[in-house]
This record gives C-alpha cells, sequence and structure tokens, in this order.
C-alpha cells in the first residue's frame, strides 16, 4: 500500500497518543450481536521488506468486541510488538470512523485528530514480544465495551518498532490502521422501525 507509505510514520505518532487530542463521536444506539467474514489482507512496503496485516473476521458480542488477526514479518528484521509492563505501548485495537472512505481517515490523521482507540484487552494467543523474520502470529484480539452502530471499524496494528536497523523502505515505528472498514449493523433497529410502519 504504497499510497500510505508518507503518512504512516505521523500515523504511528497520533495512535500513541503524541497528537492532539481525539475528537469523540456523538453519542449513537449501540450495535447489536453480529459477526462478519472480512479476509482482509493488506500489506506496507516492498516484497521481501514488508508487513502484512490480516482480519479474518469480526464478532460484535453482547459485552464488546472480538476480532481474528493476523500479522506476518516478511522482513529481515525483527519487530519488537511491546509489552504490557514496558514503556513501548502496545496499540491493538480497533477505530470507529464515521465513514468508510479511506480519505476520511487520511484526512484526520494528517489533522492530528484520529478517533479514541478502542485497545485490545486480551490475546488469544499471547502475542509474542518479539517477531522475527518470516514468521506470522495468528489470533484474537478482543476487549469488553459496546461499538456505535453506522460507524465504520477499522483495526488498529501496532506499535512495531525494529529491533536494530529499520529494513529498506520502512520508518522506525510503525502503526497500520486497515484501509478497509466495516460498517456496523443495527438488525434491531430496523425490526423496530418495520413494526412501526404503518399497516395498508
Amino acid at each position: 500500500m504504497r499510497r500510505r507509505g508518507l503518512a504512516l510514520a505521523a500515523l504511528a505518532l497520533v495512535v500513541a497518543g503524541c497528537g492532539s487530542s481525539p475528537q469523540p463521536l456523538p453519542p449513537v444506539e449501540a450495535a447489536v450481536p453480529q459477526r462478519a467474514q472480512l479476509d482482509w489482507v493488506e500489506s506496507f512496503g516492498e516484497p521481501g521488506a514488508r508487513v502484512i496485516f490480516r482480519v479474518r473476521s469480526l464478532e460484535v458480542l453482547a459485552d464488546g468486541w472480538r476480532a481474528r488477526i493476523g500479522l506476518t514479518n516478511d522482513t529481515v528484521a525483527s519487530f519488537s510488538l511491546g509489552d504490557r509492563k514496558a514503556s513501548l505501548d502496545r496499540t491493538f485495537g480497533v477505530m470507529l470512523f464515521r465513514t468508510g472512505d479511506l480519505r476520511e481517515l487520511e484526512q484526520r490523521n494528517s489533522a492530528g485528530e484520529l478517533p479514541a482507540i478502542r485497545r485490545a484487552r486480551a490475546y488469544e494467543p499471547s502475542l509474542p514480544l518479539v517477531l522475527d523474520p518470516g514468521t506470522t502470529w495468528e489470533g484474537a484480539i478482543s476487549a469488553r465495551g459496546s461499538l456505535a452502530a453506522g460507524r465504520y471499524l477499522r483495526v488498529v496494528f501496532g506499535t512495531l518498532v525494529p529491533v536494530g536497523d529499520a529494513p529498506p523502505g520502512l520508518p522506525d515505528r510503525i502503526v497500520w490502521i486497515t484501509d478497509h472498514a466495516y460498517r456496523l449493523r443495527d438488525w434491531g433497529r430496523r425490526r423496530r422501525r418495520r413494526a412501526r410502519a404503518p399497516q395498508p
């Protein structure tokens, strides 16, 4: 995804909390439980010097959310993924946007106005401290808390920090927000509207 290359380093700083305060979304109704098979595959960098990001599925639960994701290190360097007990901050999770338009992501990143991240609180299996060259981590990330119906969800991967020199063409900190977005549905609201509709 070369079109995102120039913005990625700035994006990493904003997501990690070094940008301006995020603007909260206005309150809306919570999304109902739902499951989506997504099979998103995105990458940053060139073959042999890239990181590959996968989102296989998303579940909205009655008390939270869960996403099955994957992360592949297709470079010659190892990447530190951080530790909750260390100073390097993990920013795996999800973000909610008003639209599914990639331009909204790019504009809000440039302005330092990305939405607050809904951080993952559980990893199954545990996320490794270091992702070595040629290896892949796959698992589920999840957290408690409702998500707003009608918003567009993007998955956030990071922070990835090279151990030693960064691979050619990659920055020294990587946080990836997916180009793909999933609109959170509210089938319950739709059914209620049908029930209230006047009968012929």
